[in-house]
């Protein structure tokens, strides 16, 4: 189910997707990312190979990541943007949400937290370590999944994707997966240099500017669907380039 929803692998279905499976899959996303974290860093060490653009290599490299989730993510950020900006009213901002089709709100908030991820990976391309900023971007991303899912956040709909993930997974659990992506970072991170400490920074910011989109959707729709997931995952993927873009 990870590698199934999130990215383009070919995976056989599930037999029965119910709240453990999800919970597991929500859990798995890091590793379900490794293979689009393998290719935006592929991407990046090609463009400095042939001597690309800082900016060009981090825009490919992004790009490649997009598609290999069929835009998901961006989707998913987009329409809560819409969701979030239209209404105070709950069940209007969620109906926006359902419709799918982008609105001002959604257009502006994609196109500034993707010039903020290029920019931001540009720079770290510039500083010599974007191969290792393109790769704990991208798996961190999915990893603030679980925190997501974590029991006591609700779902804001009885139906869809959040419902069926919406407290899926153990607090415990999602702590884990928040411990084990820190400390890989600060294990990996020294190779190319970067500090240890900053690794850490990194993720940390990364699930920070996801709890706070997070905390904002539950206050506001209720609790989360698959488009505040989604979200949440494409803040997370900036914070991370932020932190590690000089």
């Amino acid at each position: 189910m990870a590698f199934g929803t999130l990215t383009t692998v070919r995976v056989p279905a599930p037999g029965v997707i119910d709240r453990r499976v999800a919970g597991g899959a929500m859990v798995l996303a890091p590793v379900a990312a490794v293979p689009l974290a393998a290719v935006a860093a592929v991407i990046v060490y090609s463009g400095e190979l042939i001597g690309l653009p800082s900016f060009a290599s981090a825009a490919l490299a992004l790009g490649a990541v997009a598609l290999g989730s069929r835009g998901l993510h961006l989707d998913g950020l987009a329409d809560t943007a819409d969701g979030l900006g239209a209404s105070y009213d709950r069940a209007r901002a969620l109906e926006v949400m359902r419709r799918g089709d982008s609105g001002p709100t959604g257009i502006a908030t994609l196109v500034l937290v993707l010039l903020v991820q290029t920019g931001a990976l540009s720079g770290a391309i510039a500083a010599g370590h974007g191969i290792a900023a393109a790769a704990l971007a991208v798996v961190t991303g999915r990893g603030v999944l679980s925190l997501c899912c974590a029991r006591g956040v609700p779902s804001a709909r009885p139906e869809g994707l959040g419902a069926t993930v919406a407290g899926s997974v153990p607090v415990w659990v999602a702590a884990v997966v928040f411990a084990v992506l820190a400390g890989s970072a600060a294990l990996v991170l020294p190779w190319w240099p970067i500090s240890w400490w900053r690794g850490l920074i990194a993720v940390g910011i990364g699930y920070l500017a996801a709890s706070v989109l997070l905390a904002r959707c539950v206050r506001r729709l209720g609790g989360v669907t698959g488009d505040v997931l989604g979200g949440c995952v494409e803040v997370s993927v900036a914070g991370v380039l932020l932190a590690l873009s000089f």
